[in-house]
């Protein structure tokens, strides 16, 4: 593993204080003021690596982007069967590294600036676009002639319980949530998927 520069290091430090701010009290009260004192350096720091909020807050979302990317690609890596694909994006997307407290916050309130900042939802549709990609090569692989729309279901079912997640009490259950899909998935594809 390449070691990290000082910049890398610390444009990951105030991108996970970006990440805890936006949980602690969400996307409008995140200021630079507030992410730097989290991330323990000075608003200075911050204007050094990134040039305003909206670029380390496109800077946060990419790197939700790539963490869930990775979730999902170290899966599949490991997947020998389209079944095993299948199983590799369901638990990239609902995998406890990704489906935490922080991280449906986050995505959450990401979800809400969407619909006014093109840059935001650029990044949202890549993201979109990723995970029905996954879904329908991994259904078209089980032979399924419908793979598109149980492809569609299956992506609102998983945004359903990130949002579900974000408005629990208890916060995000990924293994609940994991069942719910399976749940639809065997029935619809008439298996038993575990």
């Amino acid at each position: 593993m390449p070691k990290l520069g000082m910049e890398e290091i610390r444009r990951r430090q105030l991108i996970e204080a970006t990440i805890a701010s936006i949980h602690e009290v969400g996307f409008a009260e995140s200021s630079l003021s507030r992410i730097s004192a989290k991330a323990g350096v000075s608003t200075g720091i911050v204007h050094h690596y990134f040039e305003d909020k909206a670029e380390l807050l496109e800077s946060t979302l990419r790197a939700l982007g790539t963490k869930l990317r990775l979730c999902v690609v170290q899966r599949l890596n490991a997947a020998r069967t389209p079944t095993e694909r299948l199983l590799a994006v369901l638990d990239g997307n609902l995998g406890t590294e990704i489906f935490t407290p922080e991280g449906v916050s986050a995505w959450l309130a990401f979800w809400a600036q969407v619909p006014t900042s093109p840059r935001l939802a650029r990044i949202q549709h890549v993201i979109i676009s990723r995970l029905r990609d996954n879904l329908v090569h991994a259904l078209k692989g089980l032979g399924r002639k419908d793979a598109q729309e149980i492809a569609r279901v299956t992506e609102a079912l998983i945004d359903g319980l990130w949002l579900r997640a974000a408005l629990a009490q208890d916060g995000p259950d990924s293994a609940r949530a994991r069942r719910l899909v399976l749940d639809y998935l065997n029935a619809r594809l008439d298996t038993k998927l575990k």
